[in-house]
């Protein structure tokens, strides 16, 4: 079950910006996904990156919402995929385990999980394996890229992994104290220095050229 191992996640998290989305902070309304669909997805993600004794998961850090909010604008184009997989995927879990995902048990809703991630599970449009990829991805987006783009919040992602937060200086005391896992975190987006807000609002050099992006 390497998909749901808190240890080995957060050795291969990788801290990147992704598309801009709404500001983390309440939980905001549903916005492209239906109010099932958002459900399933929010019980999908509680077991990507579980909440657990180490800390707060995917959950606290809205990764669902930032999803569903990237849905219509840089991950527009993934809309019908979940719209699909999200259906295939609680099919299946309500003919091989007798319930809706969201009713499952934690293990059995494991379980679900595993047969998609392998691609043993049936019924979904393309490969099981390559839907259960692209929600893991964009749930490590949600919880781990900055807050700036609507997962993420609180900084609970960068807690999470020890993350001390953007800095545009590093100084030889901050480096050892980086190092011995001492730095205190500033809690702060990259989008609240300046010189990044410039580019992003297309007045630095940095935004030349710039077309949206997004990680999936």
């Amino acid at each position: 079950m390497t998909f749901i191992s808190r240890r080995d996640l957060l050795k291969a998290a990788a801290i990147v910006p992704f598309a801009r989305g709404f500001q983390s902070g309440a939980r905001p309304p549903v916005e492209n996904l239906t109010a099932t669909e958002m459900e399933l997805l929010d019980a999908i993600v509680a077991r990507l990156i579980p909440t657990d004794a180490n800390g707060p998961g995917a959950t606290e850090a809205l990764a669902a919402h930032y999803i569903d909010h990237a849905l219509g604008t840089a991950l527009a184009s993934s809309r019908p995929a979940y719209a699909a997989g999200l259906a295939a995927l609680d099919r299946y879990a309500r003919s091989s385990r007798g319930a809706p995902f969201t009713q499952l048990s934690a293990t059995d809703q494991d379980s679900v999980l595993i047969d998609v991630e392998t691609g043993a599970a049936s019924g979904f449009t393309g490969s099981a394996a390559a839907f259960f990829a692209m929600v893991l991805s964009h749930t490590h987006q949600g919880t781990f890229g900055d807050p700036y783009y609507g997962g993420n919040a609180n900084f609970v992602g960068w807690d999470l992994i020890a993350y001390p937060g953007v800095r545009t200086m590093v100084t030889a005391t901050d480096q050892k104290s980086l190092e011995s896992k001492a730095l205190k975190p500033n809690h702060k987006s990259a989008y609240e220095y300046d010189f990044i807000k410039d580019n992003e609002r297309g007045r630095g050099p940095a935004s030349l050229g710039k077309r949206d992006h997004h990680g999936d």
